[in-house]
């Protein structure tokens, strides 16, 4: 067992749940006052982007995946494993989002393009550097395009 605590929480952005359209939605990420003090912060404006690693609370534990599936349900999609998709329903409910860094402030970093919903708990944030990124040419399926299409 592995225990993790939150160092912050979502609180303000998207209040619910929903598949598209995370490109435009601006969020606030609050880290915890009783762990940190400002100083945590100190350096990340200059970054323009971030990876938040958070827990997708909302999900119902009773409604993880561990099985091939259509991802999103679409049968016009080939059945394909939990973990060759991205979807809530994953058996440890992470979540990792890139988006950019609008400000920082405070305890506060507020984000554009969090696909995460208000009272989320985030579990770590990291700076986004391009030598962390992929090496190599990316390649995904057809339909990971298609179903990607209105999301950001």
């Amino acid at each position: 067992m592995i225990e993790v605590q939150p160092i912050g929480r979502v609180v303000q952005g998207r209040e619910s749940m929903e598949d598209d359209d995370w490109g435009d939605v601006v969020a606030v990420i609050e880290l915890d006052g009783e762990q940190f003090t400002e100083e945590v912060l100190a350096g990340l404006a200059d970054f323009s982007h971030l990876e938040v690693i958070f827990h997708m609370h909302g999900v119902d534990p009773a409604k993880i995946e561990t099985r091939a599936r259509h991802p999103r349900n679409n049968p016009a999609w080939p059945k394909v494993g939990i973990f060759a998709q991205r979807p809530k329903a994953r058996p440890n409910r992470l979540g990792l989002s890139r988006c950019q860094i609008l400000r920082v402030e405070g305890l506060q970093v507020t984000v554009q393009a969090l696909d995460a919903i208000v009272g989320t708990p985030v579990l770590d944030i990291k700076p986004y550097m391009n030598q962390f990124g992929p090496r190599g040419d990316v390649r995904q399926p057809a339909w990971a395009d298609e179903l990607m299409k209105r999301y950001y």
